[in-house]
């Protein structure tokens, strides 16, 4: 029995991010209700396996989402995502924390559709102080309307960290130290949404939402939180510092991690805004800690 090259260096980096994420597995049947209460358009999410998983609805009337029932500062947030199949264009299906107010911080993942048979396009970004224009964007190893797959954020005091299916694909450090702010102080709700921005998610805009496939749908379950709950006004939490996500092995990666970073920015990015020159003549200062430059 044999396996290709590229399947053995994925065995190799689940294995190797297994202790990296040790701490945060959890079991996929979380129910909904537990952590999330829907926001809008209450109609188009659909409850199965007695709220273990639901279902996204997208039409031309309407999309949808959910929000998460507390507000955070600093944890581990995940959660298990089938994206909608077949001609997706102009469809968005986000999961992202953010704060409450002006001047807001937000951590992102945007799964951008697109026409039947090319490929989605997942966009990151960070937004600190209201600030963001830090987009990131990749093509995935795999096709995310086939399975479900896990998408999960590791926010603490020293970096933020993207992952998916325990991969990481993206970090943004702490370089306070160099003047650029860091989600820190303002706690963050969950929030998951499927809506339509064919004005720009898909080509730019080119192509459009072709209603005639709506409803467009996203499932979604495994709806995990493991973070320091507190009010929208608190600027600590009083167990800072002690859980798990703040202990010494989770304030970097380690060099076999940084190797899998590596191979998802040299096979599979397709924009960084760190090696946009065009659009930043000078490069933005926390894009000199990104090793993979």
């Amino acid at each position: 029995m044999g396996f290709s090259l590229c399947t053995v260096f994925l065995i190799l980096a689940s294995l190797a991010s297994a202790a990296f994420c040790a701490n945060p597995r959890s079991p996929v049947d979380v129910e909904f209700g537990r952590n999330y209460v829907p926001t809008w358009a209450f109609d188009h999410i659909k409850y199965f396996n007695g709220g273990s998983e639901i279902q996204l609805h997208l039409d031309k009337y309407t999309g949808t989402g959910f929000q998460s029932k507390g507000s955070y500062l600093f944890g581990h947030f995940s959660m298990y995502i089938k994206m909608v199949p077949g001609d997706s264009a102009g469809t968005v299906t986000a999961f992202y924390l953010s704060s409450q107010n002006a001047e807001h911080d937000e951590i992102d993942f945007e799964f951008l559709g697109n026409r039947t048979g090319q490929p989605y396009i997942l966009q990151t970004n960070v937004f600190t102080g209201g600030k963001g224009d830090r987009e990131q964007r990749i093509y995935l190893w795999f096709d995310p309307t086939k399975a479900y797959h896990r998408y999960s954020i590791l926010w603490n005091m020293y970096q933020v960290v993207f992952l998916v299916d325990d991969v990481p694909i993206r970090v943004f450090k702490n370089c306070k130290d160099l003047g650029v702010k860091f989600p820190f102080f303002q706690p963050m709700k969950i929030y998951n949404s499927l809506w339509n921005a064919d004005d720009w998610a898909t080509r730019g805009g080119l192509e459009k939402t072709d209603w005639s496939k709506a409803p467009f749908i996203a499932a979604y379950k495994g709806f995990h939180i493991d973070g320091c709950e507190a009010s929208v006004n608190a600027r600590f939490c009083a167990t800072q510092g002690k859980r798990w996500w703040d202990q010494p092995q989770y304030r970097d990666l380690d060099a076999v991690q940084w190797r899998r970073l590596r191979w998802v920015r040299q096979k599979y990015t397709i924009y960084n805004y760190c090696t946009d020159r065009k659009r930043y003549p000078q490069l933005p200062p926390e894009c000199s800690r990104d090793r993979d430059i």
